[in-house]
């Protein structure tokens, strides 16, 4: 484990990006310099003294609902989704290797030749070792999102947060990036957040958080530093928690 973690307000910590996020300025695939930024940022924080685990969606790649709309049968259209999700752990492992930080990647589906399977003690065994863990194949069940994998695997690991990278930074009422007038919130509850049907996360993931009194901290995964901010109580998100 680093040093340095008493700055922390937040010491372990499950951070959820999609697979989007990896694209860059690109249409679909894995931008590596993105990953490669995104990787630094999780040193960064690793450097602070947290434990830290992963989840990737895989919607850069292949997404399953997607799939299901064009006539391929939902639950093998999830599953390729969900050996998207293994492809860009892989990238993201290569990328937190590269710059020095021990990477695992546990993948719900076994596939023995290429990442270790899920298994709960393991993985947290491993980020007390102080490696970095990256969660793949989603649950390892169709009709399920990588949300909801989050979601479960933070309440599994007993982080103290969830957060949830996105592409800005915060939760708003509407799409800021179409609507000006969109209102950004500081704060809310998953009462609210579910009552509103906010798009943050699917509900499934809201209400497996709120049950398990996991706060979700919504920033801006294109901000080089936010994850380590955020940690620490300072940047710029949305706070998801039981409210007043």
């Amino acid at each position: 484990m680093a040093e340095g973690g008493g700055k922390l307000r937040y010491r372990r910590a499950l951070l959820k990006i999609s697979g989007e996020a990896l694209m860059g300025d690109g249409e679909y695939g894995v931008d590596f310099e993105t990953v490669r930024r995104i990787a630094e940022d999780v040193k960064q924080v690793h450097q602070l003294g947290a434990e830290v685990c992963l989840v990737i969606g895989g919607g850069n790649i292949f997404r399953g609902i997607s799939g299901a709309t064009v006539g391929m049968e939902r639950a093998s259209a999830d599953y390729m989704g969900m050996l998207a999700t293994v492809m860009n752990a892989l990238a993201m492992q290569s990328a937190l290797e590269g710059i020095g930080l021990p990477t695992r990647v546990l993948s719900a589906i076994p596939m023995a030749t290429v990442c270790e399977p899920y298994i709960r003690r393991r993985a947290v065994r491993h980020m007390e070792k102080g490696r970095i863990v990256i969660f793949a194949a989603g649950t390892g069940n169709p009709f399920f999102t990588t949300d909801t994998t989050a979601a479960l695997r933070a309440a599994e690991m007993d982080c103290d947060c969830l957060l949830k990278g996105t592409q800005v930074d915060g939760v708003y009422s509407a799409d800021p990036n179409s609507n000006p007038d969109a209102e950004r919130f500081a704060r809310l509850s998953y009462h609210q957040v579910l009552s509103r049907d906010l798009k943050v996360m699917d509900a499934a993931a809201i209400s497996l958080a709120r049950e398990n009194a996991i706060p979700i901290l919504v920033f801006s995964i294109h901000n080089d530093g936010a994850f380590a901010q955020v940690l620490q109580g300072k940047g710029t998100c949305t706070v998801i928690d039981e409210g007043d």
